[in-house]
């Protein structure tokens, strides 16, 4: 009897490095096809941006790898198969680069927030239909998912930036192309907050309620 215990428990720690190897080599595959597929689509976007003639500030990553960058954020996937960071662009026309860069900054953050606001929204729109809320409520709640773009746009914390590209626009004046990504996990928990608190004050829909429609 103890030896057929021990014997069980032999197996079982086999069965488990096994499955630990083998959960290894499918990480390792997927993080190899991923930047597999990153490089191919940066170096397309890459010779067609230099091609436009679109340049990278010196010091910085040449610009095929700082595209590469941003495919494998674009590509990388959570445990449930989510995309796991949200990616943001915006292109701005100064005199200046550096407000040229201010501006387009300030575009690709307003674009995250609308993809996060759109995401929610989505989410929300499901929700209402499982709970029992007035439809006076329900459109208040809509209303409100599609006015927080700026507000989440002002919430969100160190974003990552993926690109960061320039070129001339006639004589005097530059265009930057600014490219960013922020994590989806925090992202939906910044916004959460940002529309859970607006509803509190805007509805008459019950905590309780509000915890069920913010359940993502």
């Amino acid at each position: 009897m103890t030896n057929s215990i021990k014997f069980l428990g032999i197996m079982c720690l086999m069965l488990l490095i096994s499955f630990g190897a083998t959960a290894q080599q499918d990480t390792k595959a997927l993080t190899k096809e991923i930047k597999d597929k990153a490089v191919k689509e940066a170096r397309k976007e890459a010779k067609s941006y230099a091609k436009d003639g679109w340049y990278t500030q010196p010091g910085s990553l040449p610009m095929d790898k700082q595209i590469e960058k941003a495919w494998m954020k674009q590509y990388e996937e959570d445990e449930n198969g989510y995309p796991k960071y949200y990616v943001g662009t915006g292109n701005s026309v100064a005199g200046a680069q550096s407000a040229a860069k201010l501006q387009a900054s300030t575009i690709a953050k307003q674009d995250l927030a609308g993809r996060i606001s759109s995401s929610i929204a989505s989410i929300i729109e499901t929700n209402i239909a499982n709970e029992q809320i007035s439809a006076e409520d329900a459109v208040t709640i809509q209303q409100t998912v599609s006015a927080s773009t700026e507000i989440i746009a002002q919430k969100l914390g160190r974003v990552v930036t993926l690109t960061e590209l320039y070129r001339k626009v006639g004589s005097k004046n530059i265009e930057a192309n600014i490219r960013i990504a922020y994590s989806q996990e925090l992202a939906m928990d910044e916004a959460k907050k940002v529309i859970k608190k607006d509803l509190e004050e805007k509805t008459n829909v019950a905590r309780e309620k509000l915890d069920k429609l913010m359940n993502f």
